[in-house]
């Protein structure tokens, strides 16, 4: 129950604060931005900008890559949420994590989707991704137009944050990812949870699969 407050109390918390302390919200400039992200139209947007709105989606997919699989022993499914968070970030990840509880089980056979999510493919895809957009931003970026943009301009605020918030959040699920796997390492845990985002992709490269449950080890067996 204190988990479930702590993280609504995150939830609410961050909306109260982006809309009354905040900077202001540019509308008109924010739509261009994303009207040039969505348009290949990158030269006129700063590299740091254009990375970090792009890792804000590599967070949501590492997140996919435990949440899907979690919420199969759910009572709460976590499309929705996914979903939600496409356009919102973590504000749609937030309630999910809150609602859901405490599991360290899995059961039943992963359709080609959750094989997609527990492989080893998957997350070198993110982490070369990543890579990229970091050498990017550190090598082409404007680190002075940045810092503007963060102090005068609510959207890139609100995602600067909500990146620092994927990050102070992963803890809360990565446990249960490492126990349904019986990977019991607090040494790696805590090497995860202090390393900002590589910490989290080097956990998916490095996990096993999901174990097999009977039906599964029957349906092999006989093949």
């Amino acid at each position: 129950m204190v988990r479930k407050i702590g993280l609504l109390l995150i939830w609410v918390g961050f909306i109260a604060y982006i809309i009354l302390l905040a900077p202001p919200l540019h509308l008109e400039e924010t739509l261009a931005l994303l009207k040039n992200i969505f348009t290949l139209q990158w030269v006129a947007i700063n590299p740091i900008v254009l990375s970090l709105f792009a890792l804000v989606g590599i967070w949501l997919l590492i997140y996919s890559g435990l949440l899907f699989i979690d919420s199969r022993m759910q009572w709460i499914p976590f499309w929705p949420f996914a979903l939600a968070s496409v356009g919102s970030g973590v504000l749609g990840l937030l309630p999910y994590l809150a609602f859901r509880e405490p599991n360290q089980e899995f059961s039943g056979q992963k359709d080609a989707f959750l094989q997609l999510l527990d492989s080893r493919f998957f997350a070198i895809i993110l982490s070369f991704s990543t890579i990229a957009l970091l050498a990017y931003s550190f090598s082409l970026g404007d680190w002075g137009d940045f810092v503007q943009q963060f102090q005068s301009d609510r959207f890139i605020h609100g995602m600067s944050l909500a990146f620092c918030l994927f990050w102070l959040l992963f803890p809360t699920i990565l446990g249960d990812d490492m126990g349904r796997r019986h990977w019991n390492n607090p040494q790696l845990f805590w090497v995860v949870v202090f390393v900002p985002l590589l910490g989290p992709l080097t956990y998916l490269c490095l996990r096993p699969p999901l174990p097999l449950n009977s039906s599964e080890e029957l349906l092999i067996g006989n093949r």
